[in-house]
C-alpha cells in the first residue's frame, strides 16, 4: 500500500506540474481580459441573479436549483480538508494562491456557464444536456470542421470534429466522480472526522486491513453515509437537486457563521496572519530547510491544485449541471455560475485558511487533514473542544455528503455522452457501482485518495481549458453584446 502511495504522488506531481499551473492560471487571466473583469464588475449582479429565477426560462432545474447542485459537488471536504492539506504541505502562502486561482477562476466559471447554456441540447426524453462534451463538439467542433472543409481536407475535418477530445473529458470525468472527488476523498473525510470526534484513540478496533486498522466508527459511519447517498442517488436529478437546495445554504451559512466566531475571537492575530500568508506566498518566510523559489513553487502548486479541486474552476464540472437551469440567457448563467466560486472559494475557503494560521494548528506536523481544521476548531472557538469538534464533523459531513450526490450526477451525465444514450438499466447499474466506491472509500490511505482525486481533475481539466480558450471569443462578443442591450433598454 505504501508502494502504491509513492506511485500515485509521483503522478499527481507529474499532473499538476508546472505546465498545469501556468494553462489554468493563463486560462483564467486571459478569460478575465476577454470579458473585461466582468467577475468583479458584476458580481453584485450576479449575487442578485443567483436568488432571483428567469420567469420564462425552459430547462429541469431553477438557476437557483441548478447553482445549489454545482455548489453541492464543489463545498465539501475540499473546503475543510483540501485547504489544511495545501496549507500542511505548502504552507499559508498556499491559502493567497488559492485566492488567485480563485479571482481568475471566477471568470474561467462563467465561461463554463455561459457555454453550457449556449451550446446545450434536448433529448427526445426532454432532458437538457450540456457541458464541456457539447461545447467542446458543438461548439469548438464545429467551427473547427467548417474550417477544415473550406481546404478539403476530409482527413482533417474529421480529426477536427473534437468529438475523440470531448469523449476524452467524458471518460476522465465519470472516472474522476466514481474513483477520486466525488466518492473516496468525500467518505473518507466524512469518516476520518467521525472516528477524530468518537474514537480519536482508535480503541474500539473492527479489523485490519493492509496494515491499517479501522474502528467501529469508520465502518457503522461509513455504512450509514452509504445507505442515505443511496436513498437520493437512485433518485437522479430532481431528487438530488431538492435535497441541495435545502441543505447546501445551510451548511454553508453554518460554517461561515463558526468561522466568523473564531475570527471574532482571535480578531487581534489576524493582521499578522494575514502578513505571513503573503510572506510565505512570496518565499519571504521559505518553508524548513527548502529555497526560496522552491518554498514559491510549492506554495503554488499546492494552493492551485487544492484550490481547483474546491472550486472546480475549469474543471468542466459545474457546467454539466448548469445545462439544466430554466434559462434563455447564457450570459445570466454564466453570471450565475461564477457566483459558485465566489462562495466556495472567496468565502468558505477563507474561513478555513484564516482559522488554522491565526491558530497556528498548520506547524504541528504531527497533524494532517482534517486533524489540522480540527486543532484550529478547538483551540480557537470560544467552546468546550468537545463542541467545537462536534461542530466541525457535522459541517463536514454535509460538506461531503452533498459533493457525492452532486458528482454522481456529474458521472452519469458523462456515461452518457461516452455511450451516446445509456439505457435505463445502465444507469441504475452505474449508480450502484458509485454507491459501491462511497462505501469502499473509508478504507483507503488519505494520502492515497488525495493523489487520485488530484490526478482524474488534472486529467479532466487539460480538454475543458483547451475549449475555453478556443471558444473565448464567442464568449466576449456575445457578452459584450448583451451588457449593450441592457443599458439600450434601460434607456
Amino acid at each position: 500500500m505504501e508502494r502504491f502511495g509513492e506511485i500515485t504522488a509521483n503522478i499527481n506531481d507529474m499532473v499538476w506540474g508546472i505546465p498545469m499551473i501556468v494553462l489554468i492560471m493563463a486560462c483564467g487571466i486571459w478569460l478575465t481580459i476577454r470579458v473585461r473583469g466582468l467577475q468583479i464588475r458584476h458580481l453584485g449582479k450576479a449575487l442578485k441573479f443567483m436568488v432571483k429565477n428567469e420567469k420564462d426560462g425552459e430547462g429541469e432545474v431553477s438557476s437557483f436549483g441548478a447553482l445549489c447542485t454545482a455548489l453541492s459537488a464543489t463545498i465539501g471536504t475540499g473546503n475543510i480538508v483540501g485547504v489544511a492539506t495545501a496549507i500542511g504541505i505548502g504552507g499559508p502562502g498556499a491559502l493567497f494562491w488559492m485566492e488567485m486561482a480563485a479571482l481568475f477562476g471566477m471568470a474561467t466559471k462563467y465561461t463554463e456557464g455561459f457555454l453550457a447554456i449556449k451550446y446545450r441540447t434536448v433529448d427526445k426524453e426532454g432532458n437538457y444536456l450540456g457541458g464541456p462534451f457539447y461545447y467542446i463538439e458543438n461548439g469548438m467542433g464545429v467551427r473547427c470542421e467548417r474550417l477544415a472543409k473550406r481546404v478539403r481536407w476530409k482527413w482533417l475535418a474529421k480529426f477536427l470534429n473534437w468529438k475523440w477530445l470531448a469523449k476524452l473529458f467524458a471518460l476522465f470525468g465519470m472516472l474522476a466522480g466514481l474513483l477520486g472527488i466525488g466518492t473516496i476523498t468525500q467518505i473518507n473525510g466524512i469518516t476520518s472526522a467521525a472516528n477524530n470526534f468518537f474514537d480519536a484513540d482508535q480503541s474500539a478496533v473492527a479489523f485490519h486491513l493492509f496494515g491499517e486498522t479501522y474502528t467501529w466508527t469508520t465502518v457503522i459511519v461509513g455504512a450509514l453515509v452509504t445507505i442515505c447517498s443511496a436513498l437520493v442517488i437512485i433518485g437522479g436529478l430532481q431528487r438530488i437537486s431538492q435535497i441541495s437546495q435545502i441543505v447546501v445554504p445551510f451548511m454553508a451559512i453554518a460554517y461561515v457563521l463558526c468561522g466568523l466566531i473564531l475570527l471574532a475571537c482571535n480578531v487581534t492575530a489576524i493582521p499578522g496572519a494575514v502578513v505571513e500568508i503573503v510572506q510565505s506566498a512570496f518565499g519571504l518566510k521559505a518553508a524548513a530547510g527548502g529555497t526560496v523559489g522552491a518554498a514559491i513553487m510549492l506554495a503554488m502548486q499546492k494552493g492551485v491544485e487544492r484550490g481547483i479541486f474546491s472550486n472546480e474552476s475549469g474543471l468542466g464540472s459545474a457546467p454539466i449541471a448548469a445545462a439544466a437551469a430554466k434559462t434563455k440567457e447564457p450570459v445570466r448563467q454564466g453570471l450565475v455560475s461564477m457566483t459558485g466560486t465566489f462562495i466556495d472559494t472567496i468565502i468558505v475557503c477563507t474561513m478555513t485558511g484564516l482559522s488554522i494560521v491565526v491558530s497556528g494548528a498548520y506547524k504541528n506536523e504531527a497533524l494532517q487533514g482534517v486533524e489540522i481544521t480540527d486543532a484550529a476548531f478547538r483551540t480557537g472557538l470560544p467552546f468546550p473542544e468537545k463542541v467545537s469538534s462536534f461542530l466541525l464533523m457535522i459541517c463536514l459531513v454535509f460538506f461531503a455528503f452533498t459533493t457525492i450526490l452532486g458528482w454522481s450526477y456529474y458521472s452519469e451525465r458523462c456515461l452518457t455522452y461516452l455511450r451516446g444514450k445509456a439505457s435505463h438499466t445502465m444507469t441504475l447499474a452505474f449508480r450502484w457501482l458509485y454507491i459501491a466506491a462511497v462505501f469502499v472509500g473509508p478504507y483507503l490511505t488519505v494520502e492515497a485518495v488525495w493523489n487520485i482525486a488530484g490526478i482524474f481533475n488534472g486529467l479532466m481539466a487539460f480538454p475543458n481549458i483547451i475549449a475555453l480558450f478556443f471558444l473565448s471569443g464567442v464568449v466576449a462578443m456575445d457578452t459584450k453584446q448583451y451588457f449593450r442591450e441592457k443599458r439600450y433598454l434601460l434607456k
